[in-house]
């Protein structure tokens, strides 16, 4: 039987947001113009859902599955400190992507956590899923059940690192688990962390987080990031969650299946952009709100 409990408080307070969360509306002039095919922001503090495209449309979802893989090892209680080793079981036998961790490398639980969610290391996130009670099958099996506990009924999770096209999810339900892993300071602090030097081998190497918000001066100026994930495969193009404060608005941010480089950073910009445009302006009148989720998020 797994170790794995979901507190109460996760449950509620991942209850409150979704009881909150208000339909999407905008202002007359807002312009979005989101190009991720997906997105879904909503203001913390009010539960509005500031613009809403394509929210309820289930899609793969690369690496973002890493915050359930680590909302899971967090929750287990299993010993940080304790080393796990890379195995021939934890290489990408589907989509062969590289990893600059070799078979036989061994690393604290604590550091394969903050590889798999500051440097999105996929051997990282397999290793942790292997070395759970019950091996990888039962670790995806409890991804499942919390994605239910946590009421995200359109989520199915295939495997921990994300690389399975069968991972799937809606930027709807990304927000639940973001509410849900922000009660998690370990994994707050692990997934905005710039820069990691970690000893591997005989060698010490230099992993650097894949959210450029995150390594950029100006990114970082503009932004106060206290979560975040990056994503990509072909299949769900480039993903982003982020929970981030700017001009004084807490903000969680999903954007999904984006299919330029830079395109998901460049949709965070125009949100910003959104919100620095309103406060020059006048709070509209009630009449001048916009209910419609097509004209918030055309």
């Amino acid at each position: 039987m797994s170790r794995f409990r979901l507190p109460l408080a996760v449950t509620a307070l991942a209850t409150v947001w979704l009881l909150a969360l208000a339909p999407a509306s905008a202002r007359a002039g807002d312009d979005w113009s989101l190009k991720s095919n997906a997105a879904l922001v909503v203001d913390q503090d009010t539960g509005e859902a500031l613009v809403s495209k394509n929210a309820d449309v289930k899609m793969p979802i690369a690496s973002l599955t890493k915050l359930m893989t680590a909302l899971v090892v967090v929750e287990s209680r299993l010993p940080m400190d304790e080393m796990l080793e890379i195995g021939n079981e934890d290489v990408d036998r589907e989509k062969h992507t590289r990893s600059r961790l070799k078979v036989g490398t061994k690393l604290k639980r604590s550091d394969m956590l903050l590889l798999a969610l500051m440097a999105s290391e996929n051997r990282a996130a397999m290793a942790l899923s292997r070395h759970y009670p019950g091996g990888r099958t039962a670790f995806i099996a409890h991804m499942n059940v919390v994605a239910r506990s946590l009421g995200m009924t359109s989520t199915q999770f295939a495997d921990p690192a994300g690389l399975s096209d069968r991972s799937i999810s809606t930027a709807r339900d990304l927000h639940r688990l973001m509410s849900a892993v922000d009660l998690q300071p370990v994994i707050r602090r692990y997934s905005t962390q710039a820069e990691a030097q970690i000893k591997v081998g005989r060698q010490t190497l230099t992993f650097v987080n894949t959210n450029r918000l995150v390594r950029s001066t100006s990114g970082g100026r503009d932004w106060d990031i206290a979560l975040q994930k990056t994503g990509f495969t072909n299949e769900a193009g480039r993903c982003l969650v982020m929970r981030a404060t700017t001009l004084n608005h807490h903000l969680s941010m999903v954007f999904l299946n984006s299919e330029g480089t830079l395109t998901r950073f460049a949709d965070a910009a125009r949100v910003r952009q959104v919100l620095a445009k309103r406060a020059k302006q006048p709070k509209p009148a009630r009449g001048q709100l916009i209910a419609s989720e097509s004209k918030a998020a055309s």
